[in-house]
């Protein structure tokens, strides 16, 4: 199976989610530290150059592909992959189940204006505790979304692509 995290930027929300999905965070819905969210891979590191790229995370405790991409505001950039794999699953006996899940409704307010700050206008000294004070109020929410996306992943068999909207984590 293969697991892709999607959102605007691709760099906050989703690298925190694939850190949940790869233990790589408490698995908990505590709050995460600073330190922990500045830990974390790719978190408020990639650039305008990244958005539309499927940046690999690694391989979960169940041997499936962690995946994330930014695809910035267009709607069609995850429908157009799903297609796109179902289009290969089909001409090459791609076998893979591929889950699709928006963590863009858990971005609080205060995240937008980091992520903003941060990689819009180059300004870290405002965007990077903005940012940390965003993620330490939605990581419950991205706790919980991405345990429920492993939880479809497991329990949906009649799909072979499906994208999670998961409009009821909004901040």
């Amino acid at each position: 199976m293969i697991y892709i995290y999607n959102d605007y930027g691709g760099t906050h929300t989703t690298s925190l989610a694939a850190a949940y999905h790869l233990k790589q965070l408490p698995q908990s819905e505590r709050k995460l530290t600073t330190e922990e969210i500045l830990n974390v891979q790719y978190f408020n590191k990639l650039t305008h150059a990244d958005f539309g790229k499927i940046i690999f995370h690694g391989i979960d405790e169940d041997g499936n592909s962690v995946y994330t991409i930014g695809r910035k505001r267009n709607k069609l950039v995850v429908p157009a992959l799903k297609e796109l794999s179902l289009l290969l699953q089909s001409k090459f006996a791609f076998e893979e189940k591929i889950i699709f899940s928006n963590t863009s409704p858990t971005v609080p307010f205060v995240m937008s204006m980091g992520g903003f700050f941060s990689r819009g206008i180059k300004i870290d000294a405002i965007g990077v505790p903005l940012l940390i004070k965003g993620a330490k109020k939605c990581c419950d929410n991205i706790f919980r979304l991405v345990e429920n996306t492993k939880e479809i992943g497991k329990t949906s068999f009649a799909e072979k692509v499906i994208i999670l909207e998961n409009e009821m984590y909004k901040s």
